[in-house]
């Protein structure tokens, strides 16, 4: 017919007498050759469908990993939401708890003087006594709101740093003198300085932090302690201790120290709100500065604080 086939073809010999002979036997393999193909045809398929398998198993691997990575993120950022939630009711707590109490006290005092000045119509001394009673109750009150405004602007981003060249000396020998007039403690202020004097850095922000270290310096220390300013300057950093010799601050009080509305625990009958160190760690993260502290029961604190002196551009 001219068809094209496939065969197979198996050979056998053998002789008769000298004669050698071979016996042929041709098999249509056509049948066979088209299983074979669709064999291979289904195989292939199979490996194509396995390959195709393992890589959906992949990608849905994948898929799988990244919503649990999700999923592990969701879970943190939901903790750290709940954690700062009940940090923010913890301070909202001690906020209106320290707040109320210590604008109580002042208001209070204010109130009864006021009703006693009335009284004491003919006797100058106690009439003086009393306002002088107010004026302090007002002075700490101002200073109470002035720190929780001064929080408010730095956790808003509302403070800049200005700096400027100025004699760092003269300026703290002027604070200093300051500081002496204004505090009406019998704490004399001692003052010492080395270094260069010209610094680049924001004048405003140094003085907010040293009136707050100076200021509790003087109230936590007995009347007549020394407070002591050691301050040096070079082209890199401006270094400045504060140091008492004042009730001191317990080791344990000292890890909670610069957190907000702090009190240490031999603090509670002293006036203050617990915001004034947290606030001059912010003024100092303005700065690219730094603080430290060393302190012991009964002996004393010193206060170190670190400022970078900007190069002059």
């Amino acid at each position: 017919s001219g068809d094209v086939f496939p065969v197979e073809i198996s050979l056998s010999h053998y002789k008769v007498g000298r004669e050698s002979y071979v016996t042929a036997f041709i098999i249509d393999i056509t049948v066979r050759k088209r299983q074979y193909e669709e064999i291979e045809r289904v195989s292939r398929e199979v490996r194509e469908l396995n390959i195709a398998l393992e890589q959906k198993v992949k990608d849905r691997t994948i898929v799988l990993h990244e919503t649990l990575s999700q999923l592990e993120v969701s879970k943190d950022e939901l903790a750290k939401a709940l954690e700062k939630e009940k940090e923010v009711s913890d301070l909202k707590s001690r906020f209106v708890s320290t707040v109320s109490h210590e604008f109580r006290t002042p208001l209070s005092t204010i109130l009864t003087s006021a009703s006693l000045i009335k009284s004491y119509v003919n006797d100058e001394m106690k009439r003086q006594r009393h306002v002088h009673r107010i004026e302090e109750s007002v002075t700490h009150m101002n200073a109470m709101l002035e720190d929780l405004l001064s929080l408010g602007k730095l956790e808003e981003g509302l403070i800049e740093v200005r700096r400027d060249i100025f004699d760092i000396a003269e300026f703290l020998g002027n604070l200093t003198q300051e500081m002496a007039e204004t505090t009406k403690r019998k704490n004399p202020i001692l003052y010492s300085f080395e270094g260069i004097k010209d610094v680049n850095t924001d004048k405003r922000l140094v003085k907010n932090i040293l009136i707050n270290l100076i200021s509790n310096a003087v109230k936590f220390s007995q009347e007549g302690k020394p407070i002591s300013i050691v301050a040096k300057a070079n082209q890199e950093l401006i270094t400045i201790s504060v140091t008492d010799a004042g009730i001191g601050i317990s080791e344990e009080d000292q890890k909670h120290l610069f957190t907000r509305f702090f009190r240490g625990q031999n603090a509670a009958n002293i006036k203050g709100t617990g915001l004034g160190l947290h606030i001059v760690t912010k003024y100092l993260e303005l700065l690219d500065g730094s603080i430290s502290l060393s302190s012991k029961l009964d002996e004393g604190t010193s206060f170190t604080i670190t400022i970078q002196n900007a190069p002059v551009v």
